[in-house]
């Protein structure tokens, strides 16, 4: 059975609607001075609405650190908190296909807002590409839009949410200055990236890099051998100096692709999700920082100065 058929029959017998308590006027009246539970639909996105919250909200993930997204598969505990929260947030652009029938199933009648609103995606053909986190350009308007809807929710924390999400958006404007001059130094003839994970074109052109895959945007999908081979006579061609691989794909196609085409692994990127707390990417920010360092390194930059 398949990743969408599981969740299907999972989010049929998760029916939890009924008997959970929605959210009306009396509750909402109730909760005021309690701290607003938030809830995120994956943790690149929980992470940024933790930025710029009240410093007392309770924020989490449905899909946690090291999770993926794409398989994400929900639990009754994920309804139950789902139910409760003041605000959900997602990214939108089809990245939670999910979350229309979770939230049926949960009973939620609060805040759905879509972080990514009022963006323009890029595209593959038809389908917009999900994976907008990748330019801090995108982000920025991530951050505004949950910070209207934080605002909006309690206008008595509204000074603080500003104040946060000032705060926060000037530190994304000292990484994005950092990144273009780190990536800037990568020489013409080596700004051409192979990952394993086709979500890094936000990245790309961002920063003028290009990204190639043998993957889709998907990590449940494989290529086929014609596809590998074809990206290998490309490396060649193109003389690709390092392949990346990413943090939640399994690193022995990349390896397999490396050796074959005279080409590096380059090091690991991460995509669709943080690291556990403690890791190199257990924030936003330092998923970013980490990302481009490592391509930084590998595509021939000069390291970054020491504060």
């Amino acid at each position: 059975m398949n990743i969408a058929s599981r969740r299907k029959l999972l989010l049929a017998g998760l029916g939890f609607g009924a008997g959970l308590t929605a959210f009306g006027p009396a509750r909402a009246q109730s909760a005021k001075a309690q701290p607003l539970r938030l809830v995120a639909s994956f943790s690149i996105l929980a992470d940024i609405l933790r930025q710029i919250a009240p410093a007392d909200a309770e924020v989490g993930a449905l899909v946690g650190p090291e999770g993926d997204a794409h398989a994400y598969a929900p639990t009754p505990g994920d309804v139950k908190r789902l139910a409760a929260a003041d605000l959900v947030a997602i990214n939108g652009l089809g990245f939670e296909g999910w979350i229309e029938r979770l939230v049926k199933a949960s009973g939620y009648r609060g805040v759905l807002q879509v972080a990514s609103a009022g963006l323009v995606p890029r595209k593959l053909g038809p389908t917009p590409d999900p994976h907008a986190w990748h330019d801090p350009a995108s982000v920025r308007l991530y951050v505004r839009n949950l910070s209207t809807a934080l605002q909006a929710l309690r206008p008595a924390q509204a000074a603080s949410v500003r104040e946060r999400t000032d705060a926060y958006l000037q530190q994304i404007d000292r990484f994005d200055h950092s990144a273009r001059a780190r990536l800037g130094a990568i020489p013409e003839s080596g700004r051409r990236v192979i990952t394993s994970h086709g979500g890094f074109g936000y990245l790309g052109g961002a920063y003028g890099l290009e990204f190639l895959s043998p993957l889709g945007w998907r990590n449940d999908q494989e290529p086929s051998a014609a596809a590998v081979a074809r990206l290998i006579a490309q490396i060649r061609k193109l003389q690709v100096r390092a392949v990346f691989i990413d943090s939640l794909k399994d690193s022995r196609l990349m390896q397999q692709i490396a050796r074959d085409s005279g080409a590096v692994v380059g090091g690991q990127l991460h995509g669709d999700a943080l690291t556990r707390p403690g890791g190199e990417a257990d924030s936003y920010l330092r998923l970013m920082e980490h990302n481009v360092a490592t391509l930084a390194s590998a595509l021939g930059a000069a390291p970054a100065p020491r504060n």
